[in-house]
């Protein structure tokens, strides 16, 4: 099985009034593109999960569906922060210990989904990492931010490929640190970038229309880019997972443009063809707006079917296509069902419920 990662995010802005798009295109509430453009990455995690290929072919959404999941992270923690309009100095403790409170979070439900034995590796744990390490630079000016990402775009995935483990002590923690920032399955310093892309599309105003055509020309032209430079020369990969500057831009700049793509779409601005198209998605959306609750979830079903083939000594097999067609169904029909009744999904009810900042 492929392992494609999730990152659940954070964009909200139903339950504060700090962290609301104050634009014109945009009001207090969900914003449909991102939830679209989430949801979107978590049917494209259930094909690279679900399905068995022998032969390990890669498929188009495998590691792009995580990297999206990444950036939109950013663009949660931009929202969170003040979007493009950041908390004044005095009042962003409470966001930021907010922030950390969820890292922590997370951190101990990925290790605790990673015991359940998918078969998936879980992005949880690096994704609370990440979180942490973003903290100090939240605040940041774009131009700070965009400079952190080409530095670690270049220097990050060379530190990974000159370095080994074996010398270190798996009980260590030079081990720790060197497994999550370089080694592991997404290494925090090599996936960060895409964090900071989002972090500065939420500061440059994503409902601007401006804002999401520079998302897109700016996403195709990195990857043109990094695709580009692995086609053309000998020795250089982009392919999902390798964590090389060339897949950092081919990927990072797909994801980009994708978001900028479905915000320009989604936008009232879009008198036109916007109703139709947030009718049309609507329902991936709903899935997108409680993306940790479905990924909890799809985490839980893999681990069972591994289980029965495991203890069954094979017998029964890995469902493949009828489980991803199952897990998409039912996660449309819960999804749409609970947000209808009961608004916000119930994990993200209670990591918002746990780290609400106290009055």
């Amino acid at each position: 099985m492929a392992n494609t990662r999730l990152n659940p995010g954070l964009d909200r802005t139903d339950d504060t009034n700090v962290g609301a798009i104050q634009t014109r295109s945009f009001s207090v509430g969900r914003i449909a593109g991102i939830d679209v453009a989430r949801g979107l990455a978590i049917i494209g995690m259930f094909v690279a999960h679900a399905i068995p290929r022998a032969d390990e072919a890669e498929l188009l959404v495998d590691g792009r569906s995580s990297i999206l999941f990444a950036t939109l992270a950013g663009i949660s923690l931009g929202i969170m922060t003040g979007s493009e309009r950041p908390i004044e100095r005095g009042q962003r403790a409470d966001r930021v210990v907010s922030i950390v409170g969820r890292a922590l979070i997370l951190f101990l439900l990925g290790v605790a989904l990673g015991t359940l034995g998918s078969g998936v590796a879980i992005i949880l744990e690096y994704y609370a990492i990440m979180f942490l390490f973003l903290t100090p630079a939240l605040f940041l000016p774009r131009w700070a931010l965009g400079l952190i990402a080409a530095v670690l775009t270049v220097i990050a995935p060379t530190s990974a490929a000159g370095t080994g483990s074996a010398s270190l002590p798996v009980d260590s923690l030079a081990y720790f640190l060197q497994y999550y920032l370089l080694i592991g399955s997404y290494p925090v310093l090599i996936w960060l970038p895409f964090l900071l892309l989002g972090l500065i599309a939420a500061r440059s105003g994503l409902g601007r229309a401006r804002t999401q055509i520079w998302m897109i020309v700016a996403g195709i032209s990195m990857s043109v880019l990094g695709y580009g430079t692995a086609w053309l020369l000998p020795g250089v990969t982009a392919e999902a997972h390798s964590g090389s500057t060339a897949e950092v831009l081919g990927s990072g700049g797909l994801a980009v443009a994708i978001i900028g793509a479905l915000l320009w779409f989604t936008s009232p601005e879009r008198t036109g063809i916007s109703p139709a198209i947030r009718t049309v998605l609507g329902p991936v959306g709903t899935i997108g707006a409680m993306a940790l609750t479905v990924y909890t979830m799809q985490i839980i079903t893999l681990a069972v079917f591994v289980v029965l083939r495991e203890r069954s000594g094979g017998m029964i097999e890995y469902p493949g296509w009828p489980l991803l067609i199952g897990m998409t169904v039912a996660s449309l029909l819960f999804a749409g069902v609970w947000r209808h009744f009961l608004g916000k999904g119930p994990l993200e009810r209670l990591l918002t419920l746990m780290t609400r900042p106290r009055k």
